[in-house]
């Protein structure tokens, strides 16, 4: 996250951030990773809107997230967008996709969301 919060840091004045927790991408009782039970992160897959907001928000402490988090109810956002499991967008004031970064985790790339937010905003 510390490259997004540089971001959100830089431009939160000139453009709204919002976290959008989708599904649970590697949940206890689905596709584990270790390397997130050696963060401590060990949840299972969310199935009431009260679960997923739970975990939404334990997910957002322990990455300490400083942008908004909202929650993807029905998961209408993760397939109007193929946001799964993690992806960076940029919308533009008129609401289109300004830009769309690759999937998560290794399509993450903030500097290419930087360069597109710069370029949006005409900087």
């Amino acid at each position: 996250m510390g490259k997004l919060h540089e971001l959100y840091d830089r431009y939160r004045s000139l453009v709204a951030f919002f976290v959008v927790y989708i599904k649970e991408a590697h949940p206890e009782d689905g596709w584990v990773l270790s390397s997130n039970r050696g963060q401590g992160i060990a949840v299972t897959d969310p199935v009431s809107d009260g679960e997923r907001s739970q975990v939404a928000t334990i997910c957002s402490l322990q990455l300490h997230i400083r942008m908004p988090v909202l929650l993807d109810v029905d998961d209408g956002v993760a397939r109007a967008y193929g946001a799964w499991p993690d992806r960076l967008y940029l919308i533009g004031r008129d609401g289109r996709v300004a830009w769309q970064g690759g999937p998560g985790p290794f399509g993450f790339k903030p500097d290419e969301l930087d360069a597109a937010i710069r370029n949006e905003l005409g900087h």
